[in-house]
């Protein structure tokens, strides 16, 4: 997106499909679009033809000819990059379905998904500056197309382990969280991986369907408990659920090939999945505009809290945003997380925007209450 100034509307600049780009060389023009991703072998003539100053075109196929053609006429040209298991360009976010896709054919360890974090491993510490390029390419993407998927929503966080089981009580009731968070009108997003994180995204899918089929979901989800030993069976016991109930309630997926053990889960309808973990961390916790509720969790959530409580502290992100920690006895006798947070906020705007409740099933309202 780019605005000429504060009182100019913002032009959309991005072409991410060919449908797209089909409508805007109706205009006459490409002069100044970016051009993400798109398969543009079978427009060679029109490519010949149209005004393409300024354009850049990054991982589009396209006839050498047409590529020599818009180069000399002053455009960019960055092509796709070959033997790749993710595309850099990407103009929009992940699917579960594509991350997994292969996944009954062939098995987990030859998904999109695996291959990416198997590549993320072999290239991370080897200091090739492509591979180090292609990472950064791709994150910036990766969130690019996130805050166009957010425009206009109010997004919740909701933070918490991953080793929470299915079947468990935690699951169930972070599942229950999330669905009466969707219900409110608020766009969940967590960090997209298994346990608390999946619980959350699959309430948000169940949604718009009946109670009780919530219930139902999670009897089928508690015969696969966890992702080890087999992601692959893991994965397999929520696509069952998917397709039984199709067509399920939207949220967002924050999930990264840092924690190449962690799958994403497949109940989130976006996912945003990174290479890099603190620019995930952090974009996922300012997109959260709606607040954050912790659940309970061990380190890496601890670190979620305050990474959240600095910029409310300071508010370098604007007016604090709510926090609701979940579970007395965890976040003041197990990890005393609570007093700490309490000990900022005395005397600061984020202390009015701060909760901490005894159970699951509280939590949607203390967040109400704190948005006001």
């Amino acid at each position: 997106m780019q605005t000429d100034d504060a009182s100019t509307p913002a032009i959309d600049r991005e072409i991410e499909s060919l449908a797209e780009f089909d409508q805007v060389v109706a205009r006459g023009t490409l002069a100044g679009f970016r051009v993400q991703s798109v398969d543009l072998t079978s427009r060679t003539s029109t490519l010949l033809s149209l005004d393409i100053a300024e354009a850049v075109f990054l991982g589009c196929p396209m006839e050498s000819e047409a590529a020599a053609t818009v180069r000399a006429r002053g455009a960019l040209v960055f092509p796709p990059v070959p033997d790749l298991p993710f595309d850099p360009y990407r103009g929009t976010l992940y699917s579960p379905v594509e991350l997994f896709g292969g996944l009954a054919e062939h098995g987990y360890a030859r998904t999109p998904d695996a291959l990416s974090y198997a590549w993320f491993q072999r290239t991370k510490a080897d200091g090739d500056i492509f591979a180090s390029m292609l990472r950064s390419i791709h994150d910036d993407a990766v969130s690019d197309a996130l805050d166009e998927l957010l425009v206009g929503t109010r997004v919740v966080g909701v933070m918490g382990g991953h080793a929470l089981e299915r079947g468990s009580g935690g699951y169930a009731g972070a599942a229950r969280l999330g669905r009466a968070l969707a219900r409110s009108g608020l766009t969940v997003a967590t960090g997209g991986g298994p346990g608390a994180m999946e619980a959350a995204n699959l309430g948000a899918y169940t949604a718009p369907f009946e109670d009780p089929m919530l219930d139902e979901a999670l009897e089928l989800l508690g015969k696969a408990p966890s992702f080890r030993p087999s992601i692959g069976a893991w994965a397999d016991a929520a696509f069952g659920v998917r397709e039984r109930w199709p067509d399920g309630g939207t949220s967002v997926g924050i999930p990264t090939w840092f924690y190449g053990h962690e799958p994403p889960n497949a109940f989130a309808s976006h996912i945003a999945k990174y290479f890099a973990n603190a620019t995930r961390e952090d974009g996922l916790l300012a997109r959260s505009t709606a607040g954050v509720v912790f659940l309970p969790g061990a380190a890496g959530t601890v670190q979620e809290i305050f990474d959240n409580a600095t910029p409310n502290y300071y508010e370098s992100r604007g007016e604090p945003t709510p926090m609701v920690l979940v579970d007395r006895d965890h976040w003041t006798r197990r990890l005393p997380t609570w007093p700490l947070l309490e000990a900022l906020a005395e005397g600061r705007s984020m202390k009015a925007r701060i909760a901490l409740v005894g159970s699951v099933d509280e939590a949607p309202d203390a967040l109400a209450s704190l948005l006001g």
